[in-house]
């Protein structure tokens, strides 16, 4: 199934050509410097065609295999008709990220393509619709210049108001499908939450923008109020000096360089094992990276103790050759054998005159010898004072270093939101080639902003959980209740089609059929989607929101480091954020650490925060907070966790399945659905978008996704080829 499905993201993403062409000429992006910082920006990472192409994550200069399968006309037309194609398309993109606060209508972009491209306009018009039915143009929250249709065709039903089932209602909504959101919780949002509380605004869920070239996101800053601002990266890292009452120290730069630097070569070193040596499985078992990392420092130790043994071996060839070098008898009993035979008195005949010669020849060689084993001597006693002076390490690691270290894996575990024994060594790192350019940023006013405009005008019914989700060849049927209150009457909702965006999390708690908050799907959802949800991984990370009278930090630092004391707790409190205008500070709990401390209560997670920022910057100084959060994603019912990771025999073909629509009749995914079983359920969410996963930017993008691929099932596509 896996070879059938390499070609299932081929419509929704790029070929392997494609994404190495993007790769390779994205590069050309203006990133934005990272000094000096203003407090609030939006840069535009835009410029000119070539500009918005790439904003749009598309080749500026090709079709993608999507646009071919929607234009196959083009494809099949004269080069100069995709020259025509890809300038109009371009065009396009680039009048709509220049003004994404307004609709972009046929009518008012045709005057705007420059002759001759404005010749066809029939294909303008096709291209618009294109790009509008795949959210490229006309998504987010912009002013409409056309109405709302008013006849309504189709209805959709969206479980969960996230990012993803936001963006997909207000695009459905636009195409003129009735949509209704079916949210579990009291507010939209899932995993963008926002604290707020007086001058206090901290995001207990989603909270960086990873960079704005590319990113889609950037599209919505320009639409909401949204106060981004430059993360920077510098960030100081504390230790403890050992001894209770003195203040941590900070570590010093070349050493936490060091440290980092031989962090990267570990993580280099373990993708060799796997793309280089296929060092992936062990007894039938795939390999994880916690595995093959701790594998590396082990050959590394292994290889420190062979140093050692080679240098004692070196020591006592060298004592060994002294020992010989030291051995003068040789000259000694050469004297007296010369001596000897010059005693002999004259005349001497001619035998005991070769002998005196000879003896003094012997004697002078042997001197010579001598001469040259006093300066060989002098060598090999240099040689051992320099072996004996400079040692090699007892130990590949300090038990400071392998602190350090400590600190820079749980940071990976923290942008994977698992501890790394849970990851694919092969593919954890798989969406790596899809980042976006540019800086970091927080949302200085709340990431919540988002969520809270996107679901403007929607028909959204709030604290609403659905308990069982019946699909068949006519539609969908949701049972529901009251999320709070079982006891009220259940609420049937029926539609066309269903759009499914529950956390993984909460699809895996339904598919084990445990937890009072499961959902039911009848038929049972097909053997290939369940064990993509079996495989895939849904991690957890927390955090610790601490509310202050006064700043007593570096106001200027963004970021700062504790070191953990044990690998087992290196997790544990490691990072800290300072991100808003009011004194607050965010702490990090990953890997381990993020689900043993979800069954500690607040007070003494507080309480270890506050003792860990006392050893930093001392007690006078640090105040007992006035607010704080302590949030539990895993315990969180509508969630179960906080984001997805390729987990060890999992891959990115599972996003891909993840994706896939589901029929009454089950078939393969990613073949083209028959008109008497089309697909009823449809899935998006950031754990069904393979290059973007674990992202707002991602979430939305499904969203975008599946809105184009339900529209284009119950509306027609949008690109027919005019009737000659």
């Amino acid at each position: 199934m896996d070879e059938q499905l390499a070609n299932l993201s081929e419509d929704e993403y790029y070929s392997e050509e494609e994404k190495k062409d993007k790769v390779d000429k994205v590069v050309v992006l203006p990133v934005p410097e990272e000094e000096p910082a203003p407090e609030s920006e939006n840069d535009d990472p835009t410029v000119g065609l070539e500009g918005a192409a790439f904003q749009s994550r598309l080749p500026p200069d090709k079709m993608t295999s999507q646009e071919a399968a929607a234009f196959p006309d083009i494809v099949q037309a004269p080069p100069q008709s995709q020259k025509m194609f890809l300038y109009v398309r371009n065009r396009l993109l680039q009048l709509w990220l220049e003004n994404p606060k307004q609709q972009l209508i046929f009518e008012n972009a045709l005057p705007q393509i420059e002759a001759p491209y404005n010749s066809d306009g029939p294909l303008v018009m096709r291209v618009h619709a294109y790009l509008e039915r795949t959210g490229l143009i006309n998504f987010g929250v912009y002013k409409r210049l056309r109405p709302l249709p008013v006849k309504k065709r189709g209805k959709v039903l969206i479980v969960g108001a996230g990012i993803s089932g936001l963006a997909a209602a207000r695009q459905l909504q636009s195409f003129g499908m009735e949509v209704v959101i079916l949210e579990a919780r009291d507010r939209v949002g899932g995993r963008v939450a926002t604290f707020r509380k007086g001058n206090y605004v901290a995001d207990l869920g989603a909270m960086v923008v990873t960079g704005l070239g590319g990113n889609p996101v950037t599209v919505l800053s320009k639409q909401i109020a949204m106060e981004l601002h430059k993360i920077k990266q510098k960030c100081p890292l504390y230790e403890s000096s050992g001894n209770t009452a003195d203040k941590c120290k900070i570590v010093a730069k070349d050493k936490d360089e060091m440290v980092e630097r031989e962090f990267n070569r570990l993580l280099e070193a373990t993708s060799y094992m796997s793309h280089q040596m296929d060092f992936n499985f062990v007894n039938g078992k795939p390999v994880t990276l916690g595995q093959a990392l701790e594998y590396v420092i082990k050959l590394q130790e292994k290889h420190v103790k062979e140093k050692q043994c080679e240098h004692q071996r070196n020591i006592l060839e060298l004592q060994e050759k002294l020992k010989k070098n030291q051995n003068q008898d040789k000259v000694q009993d050469l004297h007296k054998q010369y001596k000897d035979a010059s005693e002999v008195k004259q005349p001497r005949d001619i035998t005991a005159e070769f002998l005196v010669k000879s003896k003094l020849r012997d004697l002078n060689s042997a001197c010579k010898e001598y001469d040259q084993l006093v300066a060989q001597q002098k060598e090999i006693e240099e040689k051992l004072l320099e072996l004996e002076t400079s040692p090699p390490s007892d130990v590949y690691l300090s038990s400071r270093d392998r602190q350090i270290l400590d600190w820079h894996f749980a940071n990976l575990e923290f942008a994977n939101a698992t501890p790394l024994a849970n990851l694919s060594l092969k593919h954890w790192d798989q969406d790596d080639d899809f980042e976006f350019s540019g800086s970091h940023l927080t949302v200085r006013n709340g990431y919540s902003c988002v969520p809270v405009a996107l679901s403007e005008g929607l028909d959204i019914k709030l604290n609403t959980a659905v308990k069982q989700v019946r699909y068949g060849p006519t539609g969908v049927e949701m049972n529901t209740t009251h999320a709070r209150n079982s006891a009220n009457p259940v609420v049937i909702y029926k539609a066309d089609a269903a759009l499914i965006t529950l956390p993984l999390g909460v699809m895996k708690e339904s598919l084990r059929g445990t937890g009072p908050n499961a959902v039911q799907f009848i038929p049972l959802l097909p053997e290939w989607k369940t064990s993509a949800v079996g495989r895939m991984g849904f991690g957890n990370l927390n955090k610790v929101v601490l509310c202050f009278d006064r700043i007593f930090w570096d106001p200027n630092a963004n970021l700062f480091g504790h070191v953990g004391s044990t690998t087992a707790s290196r997790g544990e409190l490691f990072l800290f954020w300072n991100l808003y205008k009011a004194p607050v500070l965010l702490a990090l709990v990953a890997g381990e650490a993020a689900a043993i401390m979800e069954n500690v209560s607040d007070d003494v997670i507080v309480g270890r925060c506050i003792a860990v920022l006392k050893g930093i910057f001392g007690n006078s100084v640090v105040q007992q907070p006035k607010e704080t959060v302590v949030t539990r994603w895993r315990a969180d019912p509508w969630s179960r966790g906080s984001y997805s990771y390729v987990a060890a025999g999992s891959s990115g073909n599972d996003y891909d399945l993840m994706a896939a629509p589901v029929s009454t009749n089950p078939t393969v995914p990613g073949q083209a659905p028959q008109p008497s079983n089309l697909p009823r359920l449809f899935f998006a969410g950031e754990h069904t978008i393979r290059n973007y996963p674990a992202t707002v930017h991602g979430a939305m993008l499904s969203g975008l996704r599946e809105a184009g691929r339900i529209a284009d099932q119950f509306l027609g596509p949008q690109t027919t080829e005019p009737q000659q």
